[in-house]
């Protein structure tokens, strides 16, 4: 059975689980909230809160608590584990001592059985968790005493401790139920710093701020996130007070700019934008016009005209000023070049200026998420870009229900990116054997050489190593590019002025849920 990719069941983006909000409610708040109260509006919900799942993986889950944590740097640093593991000298064996006196939500206390229940029903092959394979590493996990676990590891997976920041769930009520069908995933149970209250798919979810939280009770007592897909909709209820604050696109979030009540922030990401080119298409599916596409677009002028700056060029899922970057893999803007390698590959130009060849039109659909201004955006730019080289694009919206089961031949205007490891994103992004595996490898690319660095980057211990490998990735991709990637996008948020603590992250494409100035609401404090 195809499983969903991990960007998909993350906690902030699983993609086929995307719902509009309800303008009826117009205050998801509820009418006169207090003081102490917030509420955001977000362009995803989760379809599921059971991190068993896939929810809350890459942390910030805010019901969950992982071994470790990520602080605004990015840099690792203790939550359930009392300080970053002992690794061993092979790098196969990670230690971590747990803190004491932690409980979850109904007042159970968590011990080394809860993370070692957790991840080892995760890896169980029964388990429907799409972001199994980042686990993959593995071997065992034990404890050795009630607040000690030891993960040993099949080989000296680098970015390890990056992954236990995954959200541990209670053995006790877990071990009762079907993990997969059971009600854990819309009750949920954890050590975090609030708790779900309400959730009404497609409308909002609900929390309120665990008193007994082991990092001590947050200030904003009340937190609500609306669901609200459409761009346009959440930029206008959050005109109107109903919201109070809001991830935008850029040239909405510019339309607060005079409003001294409220501030915006900023996040750069390895968030891209690209356009997936299916193998299994006549036209897609050839190189040359792969590599004619990736010379036509026009990068940055979709940057200033699109992002308003906010963001950069995209030559691969690494972005540039990454140390993971590879030094010359940037395409430049050169239709000239466009032209040249289609016609010498045999795609010659029709009577209405569209290339064929061997009888088949230079032309293909090219989905994009209905109600995404950014997609939309990035979909008609690229499709105008391609017509000058000769290359028919039709731009169509839908949802995520209509998009997905026609990814194997068409095109779709796609989002991913995960800043903590180059292994984390390019793994599920372009291995070969996980084409058609849900929303993993959209574009069923098939690459023995990326596969096999792949694999190196993932499985070596060594730095220099895994850049060599990471390298060889992206300069295939520039040779074979089953993916035009376009740009990518620093994130944007408007709230109101109301609260300090308030910070960003780098994040990654799934944002709203997970990422944004509210990864660490429990630390807000109401502006005196």
């Amino acid at each position: 059975m195809t499983t969903r990719s991990v960007r998909a069941a993350a906690a902030a983006a699983l993609a086929g689980a995307l719902a509009v909000a309800g303008t009826a409610c117009s205050d998801p708040g509820g009418a006169g909230r207090s003081d102490d109260s917030a509420v955001v509006g977000i362009a995803y919900e989760p379809e599921t809160l059971s991190p068993l799942l896939g929810y809350g993986k890459d942390g910030n889950s805010k019901i969950f608590d992982g071994l470790l944590a990520l602080d605004d740097g990015m840099r690792l640093r203790p939550a359930l584990a009392t300080a970053l593991p002992e690794v061993s000298a092979d790098g196969r064996t990670y230690t971590y001592r747990l803190r004491k006196g932690v409980s979850f939500s109904d007042g159970k206390p968590f011990t080394a059985k809860d993370v070692v229940f957790t991840y080892t029903t995760i890896l169980d092959e029964k388990t429907n968790n799409p972001s199994k394979g980042e686990l993959d590493a593995i071997d065992s996990v034990t404890a050795r005493d009630s607040h000690t676990v030891v993960f040993t590891l099949k080989y000296p997976y680098a970015p390890f401790a990056e992954r236990t920041v995954l959200p541990i769930v209670p053995q006790h009520i877990l071990a009762r139920q079907d993990v997969n069908s059971g009600d854990f995933s819309v009750h949920p149970v954890g050590t975090g710093p609030y708790l779900l209250t309400h959730w009404s798919k497609g409308e909002k979810l609900a929390f309120k701020a665990n008193p007994d939280y082991w990092g001590g009770a947050p200030a904003v007592k009340n937190f609500t996130m609306a669901i609200i897909k459409d761009d346009d909709v959440r930029a206008t209820r959050l005109r109107a007070g109903d919201l109070d604050g809001a991830v935008l696109p850029p040239a909405l979030a510019r339309g607060f700019e005079k409003d001294d009540d409220k501030k915006t922030y900023a996040a750069t990401t390895y968030d891209y934008r690209t356009v997936t080119l299916p193998t299994h298409n006549k036209v897609t599916g050839d190189t040359a016009i792969r590599r004619a596409l990736d010379v036509a677009v026009d990068r940055q002028t979709m940057v200033d005209k699109i992002l308003d700056g906010a963001g950069k060029p995209a030559y691969g899922p690494v972005p540039t000023g990454s140390p993971w970057f590879a030094e010359g893999t940037e395409r430049r803007h050169d239709l000239a070049r466009a032209e040249k390698i289609l016609d010498e590959a045999g795609w010659k130009p029709g009577d209405d200026g569209i290339r064929v060849k061997n009888g088949v039109r230079a032309a293909f659909p090219l989905w994009y998420l209905a109600g995404d201004r950014l997609r939309q955006d990035h979909a008609l730019a690229y499709a105008s870009d391609a017509k000058k080289a000769g290359i028919d694009i039709t731009t169509q919206a839908g949802t995520w229900e209509v998009i997905e089961p026609r990814m194997k031949r068409d095109a779709v205007l796609a989002g991913g990116g995960a800043p903590a490891d180059p292994d984390f994103d390019q793994y599920t992004l372009l291995r070969s054997d996980l084409a058609g595996d849900g929303f993993n490898n959209m574009a069923w690319y098939d690459n023995p050489v990326v596969d096999k660095a792949l694999d190196d980057g993932r499985r070596s211990g060594d730095r220099a190593a895994r850049k060599a490998a990471y390298d060889t990735v992206q300069r295939e991709l520039v040779k074979n590019p089953g993916y035009t990637f376009l740009t990518h996008i620093d994130h944007v948020y408007v709230l109101a002025d109301r609260w300090d603590g308030l910070t960003t992250q780098v994040e990654p494409h799934d944002h709203g849920l997970a990422s944004g100035p509210w990864w660490n609401v429990e630390d807000w404090k109401r502006k005196k």
